[in-house]
């Protein structure tokens, strides 16, 4: 079964690529075995060239495998900027001052009271912003004045907004 999936990996188009890794290899498409028991046109081109015909032709084959090759790096850089644009959109950059008041995320695997289960919460606080450091990372210190030895990345932390 290995082989058999491994045969239909290779040979299936692949979206990012447009091509299939099997093109991407040798140059040019898959012969199917059914193709060869049904005698396809490809298969009656290859078998009627003399053995320095066909490996000439394979040769030729390679050298036009470069330009596949970059026209599918062009095509997947074109995707993963599509994705990035995607994914900016929806991104929402959290930023905070000194003096914000801040949740901070339970990030400690466990750290789930077992009397409560799923519904332990999952942020804790709140915190005052006493400094905000390069890269997103900021200094916590809670209410009572006690600061807080680690830094934390800003997508770990949410305003605080109080129940009136």
């Amino acid at each position: 079964m290995l082989s058999k999936a491994l045969w239909a990996f290779r040979t299936s188009q692949w979206t990012s690529t447009g091509t299939t890794p099997f093109t991407l290899t040798y140059g040019h498409d898959a012969v199917l075995p059914v193709e060869v028991s049904v005698r396809s046109a490809q298969v009656a081109v290859q078998q009627g060239l003399t053995p320095t015909t066909y490996s000439e032709a394979m040769m030729a084959e390679l050298d036009d495998l470069k330009e596949e090759r970059l026209a599918v790096l062009d095509r997947m850089q074109v995707q993963k900027r599509k994705v990035i644009a995607i994914y900016n959109k929806r991104m929402c950059p959290k930023h905070f001052q000194e003096g914000d008041i801040i949740l901070k995320a339970i990030l400690l695997i466990g750290a789930k009271d077992p009397r409560l289960g799923k519904w332990s919460p999952t942020w804790e606080g709140p915190f005052t912003v006493c400094q905000v450091l390069q890269g997103g990372a900021y200094r916590l210190h809670d209410l009572e004045g006690y600061i807080q030895i680690r830094t934390i990345n800003g997508k770990f932390l949410k305003a605080f907004h109080p129940m009136i």
